[in-house]
């Protein structure tokens, strides 16, 4: 029978394995949730199981002892490299699973594991899988992510840490990133405006190209500053659009760096303007002031997380659709203009340091 007490033998949880989620984004948000598993169990190695594109973001980081990548498409395919994998975490005799992931995957692996605990919403119809399962009501439904994850893990005593987003980079990286803006004329002292014109999920929560473009113009001659294009590699005849668009120049660095660099190369921007994205959250994991533009996402429950952020969308009847694609003519993104944007980034980027944004 799955249980939503509080453990009554904390002191038994020495062995934490944690399922993360599949989109960057998303894993970002559960970084306020892996500070409460470390602030209860002070003690235990905690274990993060991620795909190869989250698995970065672990490592290094604060609350995690070890990052283990579950590559679906290679040693871990199919059913076979399923129990492979379980195998794995058999041997490793975890104490507990904490199953941020909503898949019925995450519990079965956990359960082939015979991991004796095993924590998550019973959604997926993987409910029988957990020993410590929450239902999933309406209302949790509708709390931004990093509440999500922190609800869940409260209804079983788990608390504590800061309520904060949290990423961490070396000081190798950053100095790798600060040489590759120098090769690009980029000073340390520079005032940079980062300009995040993708989003993995699909075309419809994308911004448009030439609009970017004016806002960076604008931006970067109001402030001094200079521009660079970030991003994957799908999202490169986007960040040329946007490159040759624009009156002044830009670094353009979509699809040159790894996971890792992303990190190292948000962190040192001063500004951020961006799509609601995995890079969006990064930027609010570090603080960085930002602009996020919101089409067909919910914006109450995916904002970025963060003091200094604007939420700049338009009311539209459609919107939030959730879409990938537009179904029809992308009036959510359409009805957000030049003017909107630059109105929210000066608002922001003008602002004294501490004051709050709105998100």
């Amino acid at each position: 029978m799955s249980s939503d007490e509080p453990f009554p033998d904390r002191a038994a949880i020495r062995n934490v394995l944690v399922r993360s989620t599949n989109w960057i984004g998303d894993a970002v948000m559960t970084t306020p949730a892996l500070g409460a598993l470390r602030a209860s169990f002070p003690g235990a190695r905690l274990t993060v199981l991620a795909n190869p594109i989250v698995a970065p973001l672990f490592i290094p980081h604060p609350a995690v002892d070890e990052v283990i990548v579950y590559d679906r498409q290679g040693r871990h395919r199919g059913f076979a490299g399923k129990l492979r994998l379980a195998v794995e975490l058999r041997r490793r005799r975890f104490d507990l699973a904490v199953l941020l992931q909503n898949a019925i995957d995450a519990a079965l692996l956990a359960w082939l594991a015979r991991i004796p605990r095993r924590m998550g919403y019973r959604t997926d119809g993987r409910g029988p899988l957990l020993t410590h399962g929450v239902p999933l009501a309406e209302e949790t439904k509708r709390l931004h992510h990093v509440d999500y994850y922190l609800t869940m893990l409260g209804r079983f005593g788990i608390c504590g840490g800061e309520r904060r987003l949290a990423l961490q980079t070396t000081p190798a990286e950053d100095a790798a990133v600060a040489d590759l803006l120098g090769a690009r004329g980029i000073a340390p002292g520079d005032f940079l405006i980062g300009i995040n014109p993708g989003a993995s999920y699909g075309s419809a929560k994308r911004w448009y190209p030439e609009r970017f473009a004016a806002v960076a113009d604008q931006l970067a001659a109001r402030w001094g500053a200079k521009v660079v294009i970030t991003g994957g590699p799908g999202e490169a005849a986007i960040a040329a659009e946007i490159a040759a668009t624009m009156q002044g120049e830009a670094a353009d660095l979509v699809g040159t760096t790894s996971v890792r660099e992303l990190l190292a190369l948000i962190k040192r921007c001063n500004f951020f303007v961006t799509n609601d994205s995995g890079p969006m959250h990064v930027a609010a994991a570090f603080a960085v002031p930002l602009v996020a533009i919101f089409g067909p996402t919910d914006h109450m429950t995916t904002s970025p997380f963060a003091e200094r952020t604007a939420v700049v969308r338009a009311v539209t009847p459609c919107a939030p659709c959730l879409k990938r694609e537009c179904p029809t003519d992308h009036r959510c993104m359409l009805a957000v203009t030049v003017e909107d944007v630059v109105a929210a980034a000066i608002d922001l980027g003008e602002r004294p340091a501490g004051g709050g944004g709105a998100a």
